[in-house]
C-alpha cells in the first residue's frame, strides 16, 4: 500500500463516522486502535463487542465501506481477544483522546435506552 501507517490512521479516523451508522444502530461503536503495515485495527464496542456477527460486521460493513472511501486493498481487523485477531506489539496510533466516544453519541444512546424503557413500562 502506498501510504504510511499515519496516513491510513488519519484517513480511517476521519471516515469512521461515515461507516459507523450500522454499528451505532445496534447499540455499538467502532474504536480505532491503530495501524500497522496497511492493516487497520479496530475494536467493536457496546453491544457489538463479542457478538457472533462481529466478524461479518467488520468485513461486510466496516471494511467494505472504508475500502470504498480510502483504498480498495485496506484490511480491517476487529481486535476481539482471539489469537488470530490481536493487536501487534508495535503499531501506529495517536493519543487515547482520539478514541473516546463523543458526547453527542453518548447522549443519543442514553436517549434511545431511556425511551425504550419508558415506553415499555406500563
Amino acid at each position: 500500500m502506498p501510504f504510511s501507517d499515519k496516513d491510513i490512521f488519519e484517513a480511517v479516523r476521519n471516515n469512521i463516522p461515515k461507516v459507523s451508522n450500522y454499528v451505532n444502530s445496534h447499540g455499538g461503536d467502532i474504536k480505532l486502535l491503530g495501524t500497522k503495515d496497511g492493516i487497520v485495527y479496530i475494536e467493536l464496542t457496546g453491544t457489538c463487542k463479542g457478538c457472533a456477527m462481529s466478524i461479518m460486521t467488520t468485513k461486510m460493513v466496516v471494511q467494505k465501506e472504508l475500502r470504498l472511501l480510502i483504498h480498495p486493498t485496506l484490511n480491517i481487523i476487529n481486535v476481539d481477544g482471539t489469537v488470530e485477531n490481536k493487536l501487534p506489539d508495535e503499531f501506529y496510533c495517536e493519543n487515547e483522546t482520539d478514541n473516546i466516544i463523543d458526547t453527542e453519541k453518548k447522549v443519543s444512546l442514553i436517549k434511545k435506552v431511556t425511551n425504550f424503557f419508558t415506553s415499555n413500562v406500563a
